[in-house]
């Protein structure tokens, strides 16, 4: 895998843990030659795991819109800093970018880009996979509502299975490299 993008916070989070995490990830992925693409800011996880992989000697991609870069503070300090116009363009713009995702804990803006790269591939627009690196347990009430929207019809266990989760950055970015995508030819119903 050339590119993996994370969706991660512009906050830390409580705690180092999520500090931590984003640290162990940016630097796992400049060590395996993994570009990192994410929302270019220099705060929060966000800003925390564009430093790990800078400083392990990893190129990182960012790429965030107009009206927030002085809001997120945009790193300018990074690989490559593309400012586009909004949100949208954003993330077409993440997603042509990587090989794959990986979600770190992070807020509402995290989930909403996590669900929209799994809706993506649930509808045969990417095939790309898609982890979640579960640091103390903060994606298990995510993955309860997944097997819950299996158990009553909404959600094909196929579709439940694209989403990997993992503690740990190396084991994740391994399932990563091995995941297949189901080919399903009718995707509701």
């Amino acid at each position: 895998m050339g590119s993996i993008c994370v969706f991660c916070g512009s906050s830390s989070g409580t705690g180092s843990r999520y500090v931590d995490a984003a640290t162990a990830l940016g630097e796992h992925l400049a060590r395996a030659g993994v570009r990192v693409v994410y929302g270019g800011a220099h705060v929060g996880t966000m800003g925390v795991l564009a430093d790990a992989a800078l400083a392990a000697g990893g190129e990182v991609v960012g790429i965030i819109p107009e009206g927030m870069v002085e809001r997120e503070i945009a790193h300018t300090g990074l690989t490559e800093l593309h400012v586009v116009a909004d949100m949208h363009e954003r993330k077409a713009l993440m997603s042509e970018r990587a090989d794959a995702f990986i979600a770190l804990p992070g807020g509402a803006g995290t989930l909403e880009e996590l669900f929209e790269v799994w809706t993506w591939a649930q509808l045969g627009l990417h095939a790309k996979p898609i982890g979640l690196l579960d640091i103390d347990g903060f994606y298990q009430p995510l993955r309860v509502m997944t097997d819950h929207m299996v158990d009553e019809g909404f959600l094909r266990p196929s579709h439940r299975d694209t989403l990997l989760f993992d503690t740990d950055p190396a084991r994740l970015l391994r399932g990563l490299a091995e995941h297949q995508l189901p080919r399903v030819d009718k995707w509701a119903g």
